[in-house]
Formats: C-alpha cells, sequence, structure tokens
C-alpha cells in the first residue's frame, strides 16, 4: 500500500527533475550560441546574422539536447561528475557541432551557422555544461560539509602513506564524501618524484621518514597506509616509525581483498599482524579450479573451523552445484551459514550438523546428496590438549579419518582432500603423529581405491583459532605479559585464505596417492612477532609490555620440518606447491589394535603404541 501511495509523488519528482535539467541544458546551450556570435564578430553581430542566430537557435538547441538524450545525461545524477562524464560531454558538443557543419559543407549553409561561431559555440557550450556539472556538484560537498557540521561530526586530517594509484583514489573518494569526516591534507611517498607535487589538492611532502619533521603533523588524527603493492618489510618499517610517532595507524585492503570483491579502497581497516608479515601474492589456476568444481557436489567436513570455513567461502564462488557444510558444533555452523546466506550462496549451500566418528550419520549424508569431492579439514589440532589426551586425537583424526574416506570410497566419492599439518613430519606431538597416521592410512587407500585421495601439508594459519595471534592479542589488551615459550622458537605461518587458495590448487593437481607440501616461505620467530605486535599496538617492548619465556610445552618443537627423510619429493607445475611420496603404509590391523585400546591404557602406553605405528615419531613420555 505504502508503495502504491507514493508511486505518483515519484512520478512527479521525476518529471520535475527532467523539466528543470531541460532548462538548464537550453539556456547553457541557447547562450552559448547567443554568445558565440558576438565572440565571432567582436560583439558587433551585423543585421543578417542577428536574423542568422535568431532562426538558427531554436535548430541548435534542439539538435544538442536530442545529444544529451542519446548520451544519457539525463539520466546522470548533476551532483557526481568525473572524467567520463566529462568525455560523455565533450562527444556530445562535438558530435552535435558536426551535425550542424555538415548542411555547410553540402553547400546548404542557410541551414549552418558559420564555422567560427560553430568553434566558439563548441567551446562555450562544452565550459557551460561542465561548469554547471561541477557547481553542483561542489554546493553537494558542501551542503554535506554544512550538514556534518550541523551535527558536530568532528573532521579527521589524515597523512596518507603512498602517492600512487592506491592513494589518489582513496584521497578522492574521502576529499568526493565529506560526511564521511575524513579529510586528507598531505601525502608522503617514497618516490622522490613525486615530492613538492599535488595530488587531487593534496601535497605530497616527502618520504614517510619525513613525517616526525612535517609541519602540522600534531594535528592528524590518523595515518592511513596506501601501499598494497609494497614488500612487507617496508610496512613493517613504516608501521614501526609512525607507531614510535604516536600516530594511530590503520591500512588500505590488500591487493586480494580488492581483487575478490569483497573489499573497497576506501574501506580502511587496522594494520594487522599479516600486513607486517606479508607474502607474496599467490597465482592460481582459477580456470583449472573452477572447472574441477563448478557443477559438482563437494562436501566440507569442519566447516565452522578457520579452515573449513574459507574452504566453504571460496568454493561457493566456484558456482558447485552444491555445497555440504559438515560440522560438529552448531554454533560455528550458525555463523559460516549466515555469512554465505548473506552472500548470496544461500540456495547452493546445505548446512549438516554431523560428528564425522557418526557412522550411520555420515552414511546418510553421502547416500542422500551424493558428495563428488570432498574436504576433510575437521580435526583435533591443539597440540598441548591432544597430548594429554591422547586417546582423543587417535579416536578423531585417525579413526574419523579412516571412517570417513572408506564411506567415500564406497559411495563413489571422486577424490577426497585431506588437510594435514607441518607438524606430521618427524612428529613430537600426539596431534603430529595422528596426522602422520591418517596420512598414511589414506595412503594406504589410494592404492586399491578409485577414489583420489590426496593430503595437503602446511603451517599455522594466521588468525585460526588457537593461534598464538589471538593469544598475543588478548595478553596486550590486558597489559601483558605476552609468553612466550622460547627465545628461539619459530614456525611457519600462513594466511587463512592463502592456505585454502593452495589447497583448492593442490586438488587440481592430485592425481590420487600424494602429500602436497604447500611453499609457506622463511619461519618467523614467535618473539619477533610478539615484539611486532606490541609495537603495532603503540606499546613499547619491556616498558609498557614484557615478554616472558614459559619453556617448550610438552609436544611442542622448536622449529617445525618440511620432509620427513624416508619421502621423496618433486616439483609440481605450481612454483609453491611440492609433490611427496613415501612406501609408508598401514592396514586395518593397526587400526583395530588402536581402536580397542583407546580407554584402556594410560596416555604413555597409548602414544607408545602409536609409535609403532608411525616410527618416525618421539613420543613426550610424563
Amino acid at each position: 500500500m505504502p508503495e502504491e501511495i507514493n508511486a505518483p509523488f515519484a512520478d512527479f519528482a521525476q518529471k520535475r527533475r527532467v523539466l528543470l535539467l531541460t532548462l538548464f541544458y537550453s539556456g547553457v546551450i541557447g547562450a552559448s550560441f547567443w554568445l558565440a556570435y558576438a565572440i565571432r564578430f567582436e560583439f558587433a553581430v551585423p543585421e543578417v546574422y542577428r536574423e542568422e542566430r535568431l532562426r538558427l537557435l531554436p535548430i541548435v538547441v534542439g539538435v544538442k539536447l536530442v545529444a544529451l538524450v542519446l548520451a544519457r545525461q539525463f539520466g546522470s545524477l548533476m551532483t557526481y561528475f568525473s572524467i567520463p562524464d566529462l568525455i560523455r560531454l565533450i562527444w556530445v558538443t562535438l558530435g552535435s557541432s558536426a551535425l550542424l557543419l555538415l548542411p555547410r559543407l553540402f553547400g546548404s549553409a542557410h541551414y549552418s551557422p558559420p564555422r567560427g561561431v560553430l568553434l566558439s559555440d563548441f567551446m562555450l557550450c562544452l565550459g557551460g555544461l561542465c561548469l554547471g556539472r561541477i557547481a553542483a556538484r561542489m554546493y553537494r560537498e558542501r551542503l554535506s560539509g554544512a550538514q556534518r557540521a550541523t551535527r558536530g561530526v568532528q573532521e579527521q586530517r589524515l597523512a596518507i602513506i603512498g602517492a600512487g594509484d592506491a592513494g589518489a583514489s582513496l584521497a578522492k573518494e574521502f576529499i568526493n564524501s565529506p560526511s564521511r569526516g575524513f579529510r586528507p591534507v598531505m601525502f608522503f611517498d617514497d618516490d622522490q618524484s613525486k615530492h613538492g607535487k599535488l595530488v587531487h589538492g593534496v601535497p605530497v611532502i616527502g618520504r614517510p621518514e619525513a613525517i616526525a619533521t612535517a609541519k602540522g603533523i600534531t594535528t592528524i588524527a590518523k595515518a592511513v597506509i596506501a601501499m598494497p603493492s609494497a614488500p612487507a618489510k617496508r610496512v613493517r618499517e613504516v608501521v614501526l616509525l609512525l607507531a614510535k610517532q604516536g600516530i594511530k595507524v590503520e591500512t588500505m585492503p590488500s591487493l586480494e581483498e580488492l581483487a575478490s570483491g569483497r573489499m573497497r579502497a576506501s574501506r580502511i581497516r587496522p594494520v594487522e599482524v599479516q600486513d607486517l608479515l606479508g607474502r607474496d601474492p599467490v597465482n592460481l589456476d582459477a580456470a583449472g579450479i573452477r572447472q574441477r568444481i563448478e557443477g559438482r557436489v563437494v562436501l566440507v567436513t569442519g566447516a565452522g573451523g578457520s579452515i573449513g570455513a574459507e574452504l566453504c567461502r571460496q568454493i561457493a564462488t566456484l558456482n558447485p552445484k552444491r555445497l555440504l557444510l559438515v560440522e560438529q558444533a552448531e554454533g560455528a555452523l550458525f555463523v559460516i551459514e549466515q555469512e554465505l546466506n548473506e552472500l548470496g550462496f544461500a540456495g547452493v549451500i546445505v548446512p549438516l550438523v554431523a560428528d564425522v566418528l557418526d557412522r550411520e550419520r555420515m552414511e546418510f549424508v553421502f547416500g542422500r546428496y551424493r558428495p563428488e569431492v570432498v574436504f576433510h579439514a575437521a580435526a583435533h589440532k591443539h597440540v598441548f590438549l591432544m597430548e594429554r589426551q591422547p586417546a582423543e586425537a587417535i579416536r578423531n583424526n585417525v579413526l574419523g579419518t579412516r571412517q570417513l574416506a572408506t564411506i567415500a570410497t564406497a559411495h563413489g566419492v571422486d577424490a577426497f582432500v585431506f588437510i594435514s599439518t607441518d607438524k606430521a613430519i618427524n612428529p613430537t606431538s600426539v596431534m603430529g603423529a595422528t596426522k602422520r597416521l591418517a596420512e598414511i592410512q589414506l595412503m594406504s587407500l589410494a592404492a586399491e581405491a578409485a577414489t583420489k585421495f590426496m593430503a595437503v601439508r602446511f603451517g599455522n594459519v594466521l588468525g585460526s583459532s588457537g593461534s598464538v595471534v589471538p593469544i598475543f592479542k588478548r595478553q596486550i589488551e590486558h597489559g601483558g605479559p605476552v609468553t612466550v615459550t622460547h627465545p628461539d622458537v619459530s614456525r611457519y605461518f600462513m594466511t587463512i585464505p592463502e592456505a585454502v587458495g593452495l589447497v583448492l590448487q593442490s586438488f587440481v593437481l592430485g592425481r590420487g596417492g600424494e602429500i602436497f607440501v604447500l611453499d609457506m616461505g622463511q619461519p618467523v620467530k614467535i618473539v619477533d612477532l610478539a615484539r611486532q605486535m606490541i609495537e603495532l599496538s603503540g606499546y613499547r617492548v619491556g616498558e609498557d609490555i614484557e615478554i616472558t619465556f614459559t619453556g617448550l610445552k610438552p609436544g611442542e618443537k622448536l622449529y617445525e620440518e618440511l620432509q620427513h627423510h624416508t619421502e621423496r619429493h618433486a616439483a609440481t607445475a605450481h612454483p609453491r606447491i611440492m609433490r611427496f611420496t613415501s612406501d609408508a603404509a598401514a592396514g586395518e590391523a593397526g587400526l583395530r589394535e588402536l581402536e580397542q585400546t583407546l580407554h584402556g591404557m594410560d596416555p604413555n602406553q597409548l602414544k607408545t603404541l602409536l609409535k609403532r605405528h608411525v616410527p618416525e615419531y618421539t613420543p613426550f613420555l610424563e
């Protein structure tokens, strides 16, 4: 009912707008044409040309109005004017001037103004139309600023680090939208050729190192880093430099976030630790991945976890026929389901509360939905927790994986991708050993099953549940101390989207029976990570927040390894992925022995039994 009532008013407003635009355009066109004659004849227009001007005026106005309609200038908002609008107006005035010149070229000067008049008219009309649009835009911005002042919104002065395309785009966005409450007042950039220049009217002062001595720097509310393609080392230097000056630092989204469409350039956000660690962008065979996923039924276990949820996000964009989200924690499942629904994938996803250890439930899921591809991310992953209760780690990570794999084989699944870990290499923890045993089980199945089984190993992912980053954040928020196990402990780190992208790429490369290891770059010392996070938060290590060392926990290593000594490796078609194979094998008998003794042995006995099946495992016995 409200829409029916409002419809006549909306129609009236549209007609009123068209009428006002017609009057404005006609006024500019008529005035330009009239003045063009005066300029051509030095403001002493002969009588014969005064009559010609009067006769041709309605023709000129009509031709140019039609050109404006064809260029959709009656549909564009007057208060938004940019380069594309300028180009359209140039074509409108140039095309209509050429049309008006045609009669004279074909010998019919009666219907065409003199060439000098047309030239002057072209410039005057273009200038008038552009000035009108610019004036409307300036009025909008001034009105927006006045409204902001009325509301008492405090305008924040910004410094932008990076005067390239990204920085210029960011500055333009804030200048054009003053209601956001930000005003760029200075740029800093490493490129000396830009120093002293203006970008959208904002001066480029110098290199970021000059920020300490820059005039007016004390009035800056925050600095925004607009260097999405800069090396992480340089970003880290700039962030620490700004932090020492006590300036709040934010950053633009990364190139991956911008390219994916998830973020706009103007959506500045706080600098995160992954911006400082930084890794080179990963080039993926997007077409190959889409070809393997599109139109197929895909099942993801552990869909509510960090890796499982990101698998669901990326797979959903590849147009699967159906995406099955299997998760035993209903709260985590609800969160990823809502997110995917909001992204428009409600018709594709099927959220399923299910435990991979529940054979009857999983048989029903496979029989009902007939998945063709399985990504198995569900696991117990916390090293120290699993060290104290190895029975649950074996039950979930080994027996659950083997059971799911046999169900997948029985139901004709084409490919089964197991998410493993670098802790499975020469493991010292129960978690690593159970992941390694699960790998061995799948490789044994691969030799006899039609399903293509493969495993993908990678290190820690930034921001995942249980990783050091959220722990350090919480400790910093509470004023410290930040606890690190050992001064020399190091780990490999990847971002969650990067790891999942490479998992999907490994799936494309897999032929069955392989273990893929992702290139995780250089290991990061955990104490260095802690220092960077403290400094990023605006504190000084040792003065504001202490770092304390607690000693390695049971099952932890000083460093992670990339390859077991019995494994053979080879390059793949992707430079960031290696293929590993080994002769290790395990049968059902060993699993039955483990299953029968799970709750009948103490942890040390169970770890000793686990070592029989994973010889490279070095258990921590209490």
